[in-house]
């Protein structure tokens, strides 16, 4: 009976997938300490974004605990809890684009804050519909894309771009951000494509690729706002 108890409720060895859910909440931890602390140390207009950044660890982290232990108990997918973090998360990062330029005095208008935050709100909700088949998935991935593409143009071509280009710390981060987004975020219509609209992948590998690309584009993305922060508080 303990070892029935034993097999269903803790991590094994064997569970690849589950020891990058285990992975990515302590990482999420770890980066949410890291990003507070250097908070203090920053000028007062660039804690903002180091707090959101932070913020945006923390709440993945908070989901990472429940996503690893449904994925330790069922074995499934945690397709509610990683939507929510991402509904939480996704745009906190997109309006770090704005938060940035504010922080740097450069002048933008609110537009370019509410076309970040409902690009982000539109690809969301049309990859969430998709996925839990509320709409056909190639629907949701046409919404999603549409979405993605509002974003892509506002940080590429759009009002946040052209300001990003009147200070050189912060054309350097905003350049950076939106690599993230370009690249690091197509993982995700891929896994969507691969998965939901194919099925030519497996709920294993899905997930693991989920999980790094997670991993990656929070932290490595604060990071770079970091970077910036500390650069600008030198001068």
């Amino acid at each position: 009976m303990w070892k029935g108890v034993f097999m269903e409720t803790f991590l094994q060895a064997s569970d690849f997938v589950g020891v990058t859910f285990w992975l990515v909440s302590v990482g999420m931890v770890a980066a949410t300490v890291f990003f507070f602390y250097e908070g203090l140390r920053v000028k007062s207009e660039w804690r903002t974004s180091l707090v959101i950044a932070g913020l945006i660890t923390l709440i993945a982290a908070i989901h990472y605990y429940y996503m690893r232990d449904y994925w330790v108990h069922t074995g499934e997918s945690p397709i509610v809890y990683r939507y929510i973090d991402w509904l939480l998360t996704v745009p906190l990062q997109m309006i770090e684009f704005y938060i940035i330029l504010v922080a740097a005095g450069i002048a933008v208008s609110s537009n370019a804050f509410w076309r970040l935050l409902v690009g982000t709100l539109i690809m969301l909700i049309g990859g969430y519909m998709g996925e839990n088949q509320w709409i056909s998935p190639l629907m949701g991935l046409i919404i999603g894309f549409a979405g993605w593409a509002i974003i892509i143009w506002e940080i590429f071509r759009g009002e946040a771009s052209q300001a990003s280009m009147n200070n050189e710390i912060v054309k350097t981060c905003f350049n950076a951000m939106r690599i993230v987004v370009l690249v690091g975020w197509i993982i995700y219509p891929l896994g969507y494509i691969s998965g939901t609209m194919m099925g030519a992948i497996d709920v294993n590998s899905l997930n693991i690729i989920y999980n790094l690309a997670d991993f990656i584009n929070k932290i490595l993305f604060g990071l770079f706002i970091w970077n910036a922060a500390v650069k600008a508080s030198a001068k």
